[in-house]
């Protein structure tokens, strides 16, 4: 096996301490949110440009993902050929 076949899984504590930063951050963020003293309006778009960032934080990171994982599978066919 190659050192590029290699597979490095996360341990436990790591996977449980990025869901524990993620979730801390999202929900202090939205109880700050909450709790500012402005009208109910600007609270909802706080609260939908909270909603955005994530979401669109979610999707870069997928495709970035996809996008790495692509260009090693395209690597691995031109080794082969």
């Amino acid at each position: 096996m190659s050192r590029n076949n290699v597979v490095q899984d996360h341990s436990n504590i790591w996977v449980f301490q990025t869901w524990a930063a993620f979730i801390l951050s999202v929900t202090a963020t939205t109880l700050g949110v909450i709790n500012l003293p402005v009208d109910p309006w600007v609270k909802g778009f706080m609260g939908m440009g909270i909603i955005f960032t994530v979401s669109s934080s979610i999707t870069l990171s997928k495709t970035q993902r996809d996008l790495h994982e692509g260009k090693k599978i395209s690597s691995k066919i031109e080794e082969a050929k």
